[in-house]
């Protein structure tokens, strides 16, 4: 009975974040429309800061309980699951088509933002001092994209409703309640279910509260590509994955130090990696084809494999 109890807890959680997202979601990026923010811009800052609010208030709270095996697996699962599953699928929908600037720039950035972190958890730990780091590498980089993106050239919007200010605010605050609820929740009822299950915090990390975090990603870039939207979907996935490692561990870390048992080389490698492979495959023409997305679900799919099977490479940090 206990398990079946935090089952249903952790899908009401998880529906409650995920709504929580999305009023957010719909609330900044009306805010972003009366400012006139072109849509790939939208996509590296405020939608993806939006889309990522479940992983930050989820690692938050593992933080604060110190479930830093959770918190730091929610984010490397999430990042892998964005790079890999949430662009193969949206690039099986349409060939997704990067500007210059987003590869060189904006995705070298997530390869930096991943290897910086492997570096800082060498020791078991991501300490108050290196989250102070992550921090300072995300305002580096939000001030360089916005100053930057002044000359950037206008691309194609997708239709996005303008709300009123009053509705607008509205949907921001609804949107963070529902995220911070729904987040403390989430860790609760996972957390709870590994213990019952006998799963380690890692394995639940780096798979249910990583997909289950990363859902507002996944629908947000899958429905813009199906628009056409190719901004859109490509910006989310590449701001997310920054605003994952450099705000979520930085923020987390700063409160309260996180300490690295669980996560192992295979981890790492599967997060450096599938940030590569997007470099990779979006250099080959300055595109993601359908076939190039159909081999990064399958890499995400072997991953997944090799966590449920309990394979690993016995080096960890």
């Amino acid at each position: 009975m206990n398990i079946v109890f935090n089952v249903v807890l952790l899908l009401i959680s998880i529906a409650v974040v995920l709504w929580g997202a999305d009023k957010f979601t719909d609330g900044a990026s009306s805010m972003a429309r009366r400012w006139n923010v072109s849509e790939m811009v939208i996509g590296l800052t405020v939608v993806a800061m939006g889309t990522s609010m479940p992983e930050f208030v989820v690692s938050f709270f593992s933080a604060l309980e110190g479930s830093a095996d959770m918190s730091v697996g929610n984010v490397v699962g999430s990042n892998v699951f964005n790079s890999l599953f949430i662009l193969g699928s949206s690039a099986i929908f349409i060939s997704l088509t990067l500007t210059k600037k987003l590869l060189t720039r904006d995705i070298l950035f997530v390869i930096f933002s991943s290897l910086i972190l492997v570096a800082l958890s060498v020791d078991g730990e991501v300490n108050r001092g290196e989250g102070l780091v992550l921090l300072i590498c995300f305002c580096m980089y939000m001030s360089y994209s916005y100053y930057s993106s002044k000359h950037d050239v206008p691309e194609e919007t997708s239709p996005t409703l303008v709300y009123g200010w009053g509705k607008t605010i509205l949907f921001l605050l609804l949107g963070i309640s529902c995220l911070v609820g729904g987040g403390n929740l989430l860790v609760s009822s996972a957390t709870s279910l590994a213990m019952l299950c006998g799963m380690s915090e890692r394995v639940v990390g780096l798979t249910i509260l990583a997909a289950g975090t990363s859902l507002p990603e996944l629908a947000t870039s899958v429905v813009a590509a199906r628009k056409g939207s190719r901004g859109l979907a490509l910006g989310n996935v590449v701001g997310s994955n920054l605003f994952n490692i450099f705000f979520i561990l930085g923020t987390s870390a700063l409160i309260c130090p996180l300490r690295i048992n669980g996560i192992g080389m295979l981890d790492w490698i599967a997060l450096v990696g599938s940030a590569i492979v997007m470099f990779i495959f979006g250099g080959t023409g300055r595109k993601i084809t359908r076939v190039e997305g159909v081999v990064m679900l399958g890499l995400y799919v072997l991953y997944m494999i090799a966590l449920v099977m309990g394979w690993q490479i016995n080096i960890t940090f």
